[in-house]
């Protein structure tokens, strides 16, 4: 029988108590915190939306596996398990494990960025654009422009657009260029997907300059079972065979397995190429560990290996997007303003729309999330201007998107909670035209948006 969003594909065997707070602890938690939901402390949180990284449920296939962890310093069996799985789903020839997500971009960036480049990518990633920028290059967003509007509903707003990327390559030359970096899917576009035919188009034109492309492929399921449900030639074809051919158009990627490897720490660089190779065994050893481990334990690499079998079950990954569609269409249908068309891990509160009162240098998504928060304890995070930062000249990036994202961690929360959550941003709504905005008490040089405080403008 189909029903309009698929029940969960999983039973529940373990439950872990939840705070249920008053609006005058959250007051006082709030301004400990300095306005910013990452200093939070969890225990005053009743859902926590803040992200989806290392915030999953495992499996009890997973449990088990971290049982089988063997420590051994050098040549742990577990990693033997974690290679496999990356040859067989991904297809890539070598892997090399780091502690998550951005010990690999560091290691990506060094191996292959000189002072002077430029790195063409389908939108920034905070994290990513750091350590391409601290490594010497220059960020250059090559996405489609209708990524850049909230209302757009092109079902791979994703894209990278052909033409900007050749004019890059025509202005400062393809040997300026390390690689192209292609994020599947884009986090702060509002987690869109992007089409196998444009994949593939990038892949050729940078061939044809012998370019390499480098994925993000932090949540490369997510964008293969969009791939699935909305281009056209993909139905009938399984998550893994989609995966796998994604990555016949590439040359490598960076992996954050604390997304849809659906473990709580991990990752990976892999690569094809033997020097770059050799390249990144010699930075893992000297900023994460063994190139047999990187930062990792042998039980955590068999729970990302154990755990990337389970993101291309079809069931899993097409409930998780319906859980995600689930929260938008509620709050579309009470006239919120969103993202749309919806992504596939959190739904994303245009804030300038939201609280068109409040100028962008005054931090209105900053403030939304804060006021979710006191609202009802629903934690979410700001994406907008704090986390665009700082040009090297000391001004503002003023990204057109301003965002708050609601972030939902796999196999944690039900259809009853995401209630919780829509109930809670449509009061917001209705009570929205008094709030003002918020200035910085303390900014630190980089990533300002983990560690910044800040007061409300009286």
């Amino acid at each position: 029988m189909d029903y309009k969003y698929m029940a969960e594909p999983y039973k529940i065997k373990m439950v872990e108590p939840i705070a249920v707070t008053t609006r005058e602890q959250r007051e006082a938690a709030l301004k400990r915190a300095g306005y910013n939901t990452f200093l939070l402390d969890s225990e005053d949180v009743y859902i926590d939306l803040l992200t989806d990284s290392g915030t999953n449920a495992m499996s009890d296939n997973q449990w088990a596996g971290l049982m089988l962890g063997d420590e051994a310093y050098a040549g742990s069996k577990n990693f033997k398990h974690l290679q496999q799985a990356v040859r067989e789903l991904y297809g890539f020839k070598h892997v090399v494990p780091t502690h998550q997500g951005r010990g690999a971009e560091n290691i990506l960036s060094q191996i292959m960025i000189k002072p002077g480049d430029y790195v063409p990518g389908n939108m920034y990633f905070t994290t990513t654009r750091a350590h391409q920028e601290l490594n010497g290059a220059t960020f250059r967003d090559i996405i489609i422009d209708e990524a850049h509007d909230p209302q757009n509903e092109h079902p791979f707003k994703g894209n990278i657009d052909l033409q900007k990327l050749q004019n890059l390559i025509d202005e400062v030359g393809p040997e300026k260029i390390p690689y192209i970096c292609l994020a599947v899917t884009v986090n702060l576009a509002g987690g869109q997907p992007v089409a196998m035919s444009n994949i593939r188009d990038v892949y050729e034109l940078a061939q044809k300059y012998k370019i390499k492309v480098m994925m993000d492929a932090t949540r490369c399921v997510e964008n293969a079972c969009f791939i699935k449900q909305r281009e056209h030639g993909y139905a009938d074809k399984t998550i893994k065979e989609i995966v796998r051919e994604m990555f016949s158009y590439s040359d490598g990627c960076t992996m954050s397995g604390k997304k849809d490897g659906i473990v709580n720490i991990g990752g990976f660089v892999a690569l094809n190429d033997d020097d770059l190779y050799q390249k990144a065994t010699s930075l893992v050893v000297v900023y994460e560990g063994m190139p047999s481990y990187g930062g990792m334990t042998g039980r955590d690499m068999e729970a990302l290996a154990r755990g990337m079998y389970e993101s291309i079950d079809y069931h899993f990954i097409a409930h998780r997007l319906d859980q995600v569609k689930y929260l938008g269409d509620k709050l579309m249908a009470a006239g919120i303003p969103i993202v749309k068309p919806v992504g596939g891990h959190a739904i994303f509160l245009d804030a300038r729309a939201f609280y068109p009162q409040i100028p962008q240098d005054e931090f209105p998504a900053q403030m939304l999330a804060a006021q979710l928060y006191l609202q009802s304890g629903v934690r979410s995070m700001e994406r907008g201007i704090i986390s665009a930062g700082r040009d090297k000249n000391g001004n503002h990036h003023y990204p057109k998107l301003e965002l708050v994202r609601l972030t939902i961690p796999r196999r944690v929360y039900t259809y009853s909670h995401l209630d919780v959550v829509a109930d809670s941003v449509i009061d917001l709504y209705q009570d929205r035209e008094n709030v003002k905005g918020l200035r910085f008490v303390y900014e630190p040089p980089v990533l300002r948006f983990f560690t910044a405080r800040f007061e409300p403008i009286e």
